[in-house]
């Protein structure tokens, strides 16, 4: 553009503008200079845009006053580039930000690391992200912004509480853990003592808390962490803490143990050979070891564990506990599969070696050694066949109700026998909770918008002194009010994720063979196989029974 002369000081840092009256023959304005800026040589340059203005507005009132004169300003700078680096307040991470230079000088790895020495930055400097932000800026355009996270700290992590370990194992965990004798193969025969403890038998440690992990900031302050909490250590019905030791619990009388819900006690203990004529039926307030057999039209009632080291048939067990028949258990079914001969009903969980007409109710989990026939399952958790580590027991012509996934080697039989799982109980009965939460939050939610506009209407108003007290005390209610809503959503939300989850945890699970006749529903959602499988899975997906091999 003729008349326009654009130049470097001495220094060659400043950018100098200069218009000549005499030689401009065209119509200047601001838009044109910056366009001849741009495509110059000075176009990275740093503009600034108020002198660049002032002396077209210079040029121009020369013009109408008649004035020829030549004009300079200085209109621009080469400019280095600018870092910063901030942290956040908890100290555990810093950002970089570096604004691209202006023809000066660029950042560099060199400027980066006194910037964060100024700044105390000094542990968990993340190099790569340096390397990175670097190579960003190379490409970038003047005056273009970066940012980065540049360091991290280490925030410290607040030990564990204290553990309590029993030292005895609960007497169907024994069951369900095999002896090895002598070869890799497990004797299935030989499925561990069922022992009572003595008294003074050492029962449960608790181990110290730990001290946690100490953490760092970015600029290296020590963040020292929270130690873990020591736990309650109470002494169940028949035991005692240790005198010696605090963290020790002993057994104070001769019985069985049991560890539950980080609880430990023992059970008084009745002890037989059988259960027959002979010896009558049982009703005990405590746990009941039959090592022998329980004979037909024989009941056992007990408010703790019942263990039978032997087979039962024909008879009625009770418990309080977890029911434990290491051998077998059989009954007789009617016709209809109404009524069974041999009924096992517990608080806890199941374990039967093997069993046929048999009626099961419990609250826990079902456990068959090697195989199940003509029996009913109702339970609250889930169903295996087999081994703990193996599951390859065999179930068919039975009924089964439960709230977890069935595992099994096999399921049905060649002959075509019907075997019917069904797992809707469980998730009725979280629709059930579902549907009463969600009313309960509907009504909360209509009384809240309307107490709301009510509070609000009150605070506009001018209210007498003596009075004031009443309105504070509304919106108190308000707030408690709004704070019961807000954890009702929240329980709302977490109900569905059960229901979710509960829809994803029941299965069937197959590691042998599938027959013909097996039939699994959750509600109006059934499944039949109508041939036979291998290894398989069965499980519900996008609201519709899927089969799958298992790998």
């Amino acid at each position: 553009m003729e008349g326009i002369t654009l130049s470097l000081d001495d220094t060659g840092a400043s950018l100098e503008l200069s218009i000549d009256p005499h030689r401009v023959n065209a119509l200047l304005e601001v838009e044109k200079v910056y366009k001849l800026i741009r495509n110059s040589q000075f176009k990275d340059f740093f503009i600034f845009d108020d002198n660049l203005v002032d002396i077209i507005s210079q040029y121009k009132t020369d013009k109408a006053n008649h004035q020829s004169r030549v004009i300079h300003t200085y209109i621009g700078e080469r400019r280095d580039a600018i870092i910063t680096c901030n942290q956040l307040e908890d100290g555990l991470s810093a950002y970089l930000k570096v604004i691209c230079d202006h023809s000066g000088r660029p950042a560099s790895r060199k400027t980066i690391m006194k910037t964060l020495q100024q700044a105390e930055i000094t542990r968990g400097i993340g190099h790569k992200n340096i390397e990175a932000l670097l190579k960003r800026c190379a490409n970038g355009k003047s005056g273009e912004v970066f940012d980065t996270l540049v360091a991290k700290g280490l925030p410290p992590k607040p030990g564990k509480p204290s553990q309590l370990k029993p030292l005895v194992e609960n007497a169907l965990e024994r069951i369900l853990k095999p002896q090895f004798s002598g070869t890799d193969k497990a004797d299935m025969r030989n499925l561990g003592a069922i022992i009572c403890v003595n008294q003074g038998a050492e029962l449960l440690r608790r181990l110290p808390p730990t001290n946690g992990r100490n953490g760092y900031t970015v600029t290296g302050a020590k963040l020292t962490a929270k130690p873990g909490e020591w736990l309650k250590f109470r002494a169940g019905e028949g035991t005692v803490v240790c005198d010696k030791d605090v963290n020790l619990l002993l057994a104070e009388i001769a019985g069985m143990p049991k560890f539950r819900d980080q609880r430990m006690w023992v059970d008084d203990t009745y002890i037989s050979n059988g259960v027959n004529v002979g010896s009558g039926n049982i009703e005990y307030e405590g746990a009941v070891l039959i090592n022998g057999d329980v004979t037909e039209n024989m009941e056992i009632i007990a408010t703790g564990d019942v263990t039978v080291n032997g087979f039962v048939e024909s008879a009625n067990i009770q418990a309080g506990g977890d029911i434990i028949i290491t051998e077998g258990a059989m009954g007789r079914v009617n016709e209809n599969a109404t009524k069974y001969s041999t009924k096992l009903v517990s608080k806890g969980s199941i374990h039967v070696q093997h069993g046929q007409g048999l009626d099961i109710q419990c609250n826990g989990n079902v456990t068959i050694g090697r195989q199940l026939a003509y029996s009913r399952i109702d339970c609250k958790g889930s169903v295996t066949a087999g081994r703990e580590d193996k599951p390859n027991g065999n179930i068919f012509a039975s009924t089964i109700k439960c709230h977890g996934p069935l595992v099994a080697g096999t399921l049905g039989a060649v002959a075509g026998s019907n075997l019917n799982v069904d797992f809707s109980d469980g998730f009725n009965s979280l629709l059930k909770r579902t549907d009463s939460l969600d009313d309960v939050l509907t009504q909360i939610k209509h009384n809240n918008e309307r107490h709301l506009q009510r509070v609000e209407l009150l605070n506009s108003k001018v209210v007498p002194k003596e009075m004031q007290h009443r309105v504070d005390d509304a919106n108190t209610l308000l707030e408690n009010e709004t704070q019961l809503l807000l954890w009702l959503e929240k329980k709302a939300q977490e109900m569905k994720n059960t229901k979710v989850q509960y829809q994803e945890g029941v299965y069937l699970e197959i590691n042998k063979r599938l027959y013909p006749g097996v039939v699994v529903k959750l509600n109006n959602r059934a499944w039949r196989a109508d041939k036979e499988y291998l290894r398989s899975t069965v499980q519900l997906t996008g609201h519709k029974w899927r089969i799958e091999p298992l790998i």
